[in-house]
């Protein structure tokens, strides 16, 4: 997936060519590899053809340590007007929550109301397939395990009531 999935800032210049509709409220979209576009945009952009006025690429990454001070948290970076990227670090003993991540966010100068928020997930259907690669029966486990995993916005503590799953099928 991350292999067909743009560079994030490539496909804003793209965005900015195609002038895409931006409507009012924050859309956070959480990705794996800050350096990537987050693919719940791309399926948000192509088929809704909008985004949000503010955007956040949310990333959360987990270090090799039980902790991480709260100083080194965030590491928040503008992309462009109204484009946000954010790294949140978390240690290994942690659980990341994200609503007390967005006031840690408000609380660096970006101002918004967690009410207006909207997150977008990516929802992942893995499907078996006869391509090269990993054995027919293991691309079948991986997927049942794909399945049966916890929900990010379970696992994240996003409120339920603001989050749009973006669903996609992906070829083992």
């Amino acid at each position: 997936m991350r292999a067909s999935q743009p560079p994030l800032r490539e496909y804003l210049a793209q965005i900015d060519e195609r002038k895409v509709v931006r409507v009012p409220g924050v859309a956070v979209f959480m990705v794996g590899d800050p350096e990537t576009t987050p693919p719940a945009m791309v399926h948000n952009v192509k088929h809704n053809k909008v985004l949000h006025e503010k955007v956040i690429v949310l990333t959360i990454l987990t270090e090799e340590i039980p902790t991480v001070e709260k100083s080194r948290r965030l590491k928040t970076e503008i992309i462009r007007d109204r484009f946000y990227r954010v790294e949140a670090h978390y240690g290994f003993m942690e659980t990341p929550d994200v609503i007390a991540l967005m006031g840690l966010i408000k609380e660096t100068g970006l101002n918004f109301e967690i009410s207006e928020i909207t997150f977008f997930v990516g929802r992942e259907t893995l499907v078996a397939s006869e391509r090269p690669g990993m054995a027919i029966w293991r691309e079948h486990l991986f997927a049942f395990m794909a399945k049966n995993a916890h929900r990010a916005t379970q696992f994240f503590n996003i409120p339920a009531d603001q989050v749009i799953e973006v669903g996609m099928q992906v070829e083992l």
